[in-house]
């Protein structure tokens, strides 16, 4: 067999090896702008500032207030491990375990009734279509007041005068018999700052429940009306499931707030009178900035934060689970 080439024979070139080998010099590297833009950072990096603010703004506080709820800690100076006894104290406190109640009447109220104001409202609002953007904004306008604000608002029309505030509306309506010293009567002083804060918070939770209606197909009350549903039926087994996932939401933030309430109680009854309006959120401020027992306050605060923790846990699962069947 025949060699392909053969001895002694000239090897036929491939034109491809005429062609010039290209050196590294030809293929100049990119100028370091350009490397610098090219280049990945580590993700973590992004998230460092962000990460450093919470942990110093959030997270060593809170820690913190767990440590020192175990102490006799009085804001400044040196303090000492008291183990227990923040706590123990914090059962044996009439006046603290008084503020337990008033804060879970408060939420009750708050929740119930802010949550049906806004789903009528939210139900009405839905209804008008001229001056539904327009009712929107004035139902929900009190919500992004500062509570403060509204506290000093209500304390002009709680005016115990007879002839002022909303003492001097029943009067000039006729129902003089009903006035009342709204803040100052024990038995009235915590359903008059629910009433407040309804009145603040209704429009927000109205916003929630609109999101939610206007997620409800349209076919859905068509078809049930074409099946002689009447506006109850389709509100109760049509619009009412739907809105299963407003509600969980609605009630999660009215339930927190609640429990955790401040602002208006202080700035319109200081606790008071007395102890009546009292709430959990008002004792551990005396406590610290009155009395200035701020490892009991601590103590105080650690309870009401896990408190509201199994509350609003308990009650997410439930309402998950109501979505699901509903």
């Amino acid at each position: 067999m025949k060699s392909p080439h053969p001895a002694g024979g000239t090897r036929r070139r491939d034109p491809a090896d005429a062609l010039p080998t290209a050196s590294p010099a030809a293929h100049p590297q990119p100028p370091p702008a350009r490397r610098r833009r090219d280049a990945t950072l580590p993700p973590w990096l992004f998230v460092a500032p962000a990460l450093a603010v919470y942990a110093v703004v959030v997270l060593y506080p809170s820690l913190a207030g767990v440590v020192y709820a175990f102490t006799d800690w009085s804001g400044i100076g040196d303090f000492s491990f008291v183990g227990l006894d923040n706590f123990r104290t914090l059962l044996d406190d009439d006046r603290a375990l008084e503020s337990v109640g008033n804060t879970l009447l408060l939420t009750i109220a708050v929740v119930v009734v802010q949550n049906g104001v806004g789903l009528l409202l939210a139900l009405g609002v839905n209804a008008v279509v001229a001056s539904r953007s327009l009712l929107r904004a004035v139902f929900f306008a009190p919500a992004v007041v500062s509570p403060v604000m509204v506290a000093i608002l209500w304390k002009y029309v709680y005016n115990p005068a007879d002839d002022a505030g909303l003492n001097g509306v029943l009067g000039a309506v006729g129902l003089g018999g009903l006035r009342q010293d709204w803040l100052g009567d024990p038995a009235l002083a915590l359903w008059s700052v629910a009433a407040m804060v309804v009145w603040q918070y209704a429009g927000y939770s109205m916003v929630v429940f609109l999101a939610g209606l206007q997620g409800v197909p349209a076919e859905l009350h068509e078809a049930a009306r074409i099946d002689g549903a009447g506006a109850w039926q389709r509100f109760r087994y049509v619009t009412w499931p739907l809105l299963a996932p407003a509600l969980t939401v609605n009630l999660m933030l009215s339930t927190i707030g609640g429990l955790k309430l401040f602002d208006q109680v202080y700035a319109a009854t200081n606790g008071g009178p007395g102890t009546s309006s009292e709430t959990l959120s008002t004792v551990l401020y005396k406590e610290a900035f009155v009395y200035g027992k701020f490892g009991y306050s601590t103590a105080v605060a650690l309870v009401l934060a896990l408190f509201v923790a199994a509350v609003s846990l308990v009650q997410l699962r439930y309402l998950r689970a109501r979505e699901v069947t509903a």
